[in-house]
């Protein structure tokens, strides 16, 4: 028997704000593709005889963005790493009771 999903579940809640995450890491990482491929295209045109496209002013931008993009990649698939899982759950406890003190 199918289970009745209600959209005031905080379980799909959670889970909707989730896919919305993972989709747009996969709009940032097909522009990121994208975007590197042309600039690679037009730096590779534009190369002086004698020149070559593995230099690292070439890839500036690419490995940077790509340190964007991997870091994340992690607080989607592995949101426990940097702040341990249930980091947001133990703040929100804990500025709750720091503000009952008050």
């Amino acid at each position: 028997m199918k289970q009745q999903i209600s959209e005031d579940d905080i379980r799909y809640k959670e889970a909707e704000k989730r896919v919305k995450r993972i989709k747009n890491f996969y709009i940032f990482t097909f522009v990121y593709v994208v975007v590197n491929i042309f600039i690679f295209i037009t730096n590779y045109r534009e190369l002086k005889h004698g020149e070559t496209i593995w230099q690292l002013k070439y890839f500036t931008l690419a490995i940077f963005w790509g340190i964007g993009i991997a870091g994340y990649a992690i607080s989607i698939f592995l949101p426990g790493v940097f702040l341990g899982s249930n980091w947001e759950e133990k703040k929100i406890k804990q500025l709750m009771d720091k503000e009952k003190e008050l």
